[in-house]
């Protein structure tokens, strides 16, 4: 017998989840079941959210690595936290140093688009304040699954065998460690084929062992910043001494009476916020009626268009936070929707890679959790003998001098990963994210929308089609909508492409609360699955 383990020519139906003492949502069942067994060995969620965070470089590099960045949103003993740890921009880093290295816009891998990696820092930071385990049970399931290996699952193939073939097609020697550490004999691991990672089970070990210091002040430092420099890149050991992941304060919106709390910039998460208060205000009928897809559609085209322009390192951003979720801007960009598909100043969708996740335990504390290299496997710069795939996450800033997110040294990027959380009077409703670069805002606008405006259930909610804006009148639009909406939707002025690949229409997981007990949602889209108990 010979399978196809991406080919489903039939639909099937994902059943909402149920649970009283906790719940694991991932996009691996690798990291479920690392999760999980946390859960079961005493620990909370956040002791479950970081094995997860560590397994998933693991079980699923081909959307993050040690190298990523991480945002989190964190409701414990009943107070919501937010932690940013996304890093800067290299000290030594310009524009002016990119042009004379050749380039004339951003580079989009290799060595010089590199940011200072923060999920390690946060990680660490997390289970000093909120865990209740130590970290060697906590790192024990990504350790085992890097030292004894694991069938790779049939989505992450597939997306691990794109990457291969683009690092070939580039054909740089920077990218050599990349297949040392990544393939199999210079090929892609097959779905259901074991893989294994030694490096990566001795570097989580070494993390596990320092606190992660060795990570940003000892020996894995030293062998990052030294391969950096061989290579003739920017990021320096000064620049990783120097990194700190911060709490903030998570920013919020009241959409129908339920707060939706995203991170603040750098994070664009504020996008949907902005979004949801245009919409607030309009007539909202059936999901399936074009016209209120028109309307979504345009608002968040308005939302992305001036996040694009105001998001930025909070140092660097020239118009206030408030403003942006005020009334009076939501009532004006409202009033530049019309019946008709309208080019506001646009911008090109770009794909990406990223892994979201949630858990929740028994005394009702949940996380909301997303780590992400940017682009699959980031850079495609492996430090040798580590595993560690590094970020390329400066391909975020404009190659553009005077913008609030133009590139400078030791700067905070406009930053894609978006956790998010929902509240009403204060008790926790639950964690939803939905991973997938500049998808993400739209879908967690989508999906939101589609439990709280049209009472879909969160696995319906997160199974429905989706449309994603590209720029201009440009969408793209699930093969799953009706044919007539299809069409209605070209008769209201917006250019269709209707697509059957799930890849770039974002992959989500939601657990929500109703008094004692959690419901969980599990993204159709990808090899996701849930454990509750």
């Amino acid at each position: 017998m010979k399978f196809d383990y991406n080919s489903y020519p039939y639909p099937s139906t994902r059943r909402t989840i149920f649970g009283k003492n906790g719940m694991v949502a991932t996009s691996s069942p690798y990291a479920t079941s690392a999760g999980a067994k946390i859960l079961l060995e005493g620990g909370n969620a956040v002791d479950a959210a970081l094995a997860a965070s560590m397994t998933l470089p693991v079980v699923e590099p081909t959307g993050n690595g040690l190298g990523s960045d991480m945002f989190a949103l964190i409701y414990f003993e009943g107070k919501l936290y937010g932690i940013n740890a996304s890093g800067r921009s290299p000290k030594n880093i310009s524009i002016e140093k990119l042009i004379e290295k050749g380039y004339d816009k951003m580079p989009s891998c290799g060595v010089n688009v590199i940011n200072t990696p923060g999920l390690i820092c946060g990680v660490m930071k997390l289970h000093e304040d909120f865990a209740r385990l130590g970290l060697d049970k906590i790192f024990e399931p990504a350790i085992s699954y890097a030292e004894e290996g694991y069938p790779v699952t049939p989505q992450i193939a597939k997306l691990w065998g794109e990457s291969v073939e683009k690092y070939k097609n580039l054909n740089r020697d920077e990218f050599e460690e990349f297949f040392k550490s990544f393939t199999i004999n210079g090929r892609a691991p097959r779905d259901g084929e074991v893989f294994k990672s030694p490096d990566l089970a001795s570097t989580l070990r070494e993390i596990r062992d320092t606190k992660g210091e060795s990570f940003y002040r000892g020996d894995l430092a030293e062998k990052i910043a030294s391969e950096v420099e061989r290579l003739g890149g920017f990021l320096s050991l000064d620049d990783l001494r120097d990194f700190e992941a911060n709490y903030v304060n998570p920013i919020s919106t009241n959409y129908k009476g339920i707060d939706i709390w995203e991170i603040p910039p750098n994070g664009h998460g504020i996008s949907v916020l902005m979004a949801l208060n245009i919409l607030s205000e309009m007539e909202i009928k059936d999901r399936e009626d074009p016209k209120t897809i028109h309307k979504i559609i345009e608002a968040i085209k308005l939302s992305l268009t001036d996040a694009k322009t105001y998001v930025a390192d909070p140092d660097k951003m020239k118009i206030e936070i408030e403003r942006l979720l005020s009334k009076d801007y939501a009532n004006d960009r409202r009033a530049k929707i019309s019946e008709r598909a309208k080019s506001p100043e646009a911008f090109k969708i770009n794909s990406s890679d990223t892994v979201y996740f949630a858990t929740a335990d028994k005394d009702g504390n949940m996380v909301s959790m997303i780590q992400s290299n940017y682009a699959g496997f980031g850079s495609g710069i492996v430090v040798p003998g580590t595993g560690i795939s590094l970020n390329n996450r400066i391909e975020n800033f404009y190659f553009e001098e005077g913008l609030a997110n133009s590139l400078e040294g030791g700067k905070l990027p406009y930053h894609t990963i978006i956790p998010g959380f929902m509240t009403k009077n204060k008790d926790a409703l639950g964690a939803f994210g939905i991973m997938g670069a500049f998808m993400q805002p739209q879908a967690h606008v989508q999906v939101l929308m589609n439990m709280i405006d049209f009472n879909l259930n969160p696995q319906a909610a997160l199974d429905a089609p989706r449309i994603m804006w590209i720029d201009d009148k440009k969408i793209q639009v699930e093969k799953d909508f009706r044919p007539e909406i299809i069409d209605e939707l070209k008769n209201l002025g917006h250019e269709v492409e209707v697509v059957s690949d799930f890849k770039n229409m974002g992959r989500g997981q939601i657990i929500l609360k109703d008094k004692d007990v959690y419901i969980g949602g599990t993204e159709k889209r990808t090899d996701s699955n849930i454990f509750s108990y």
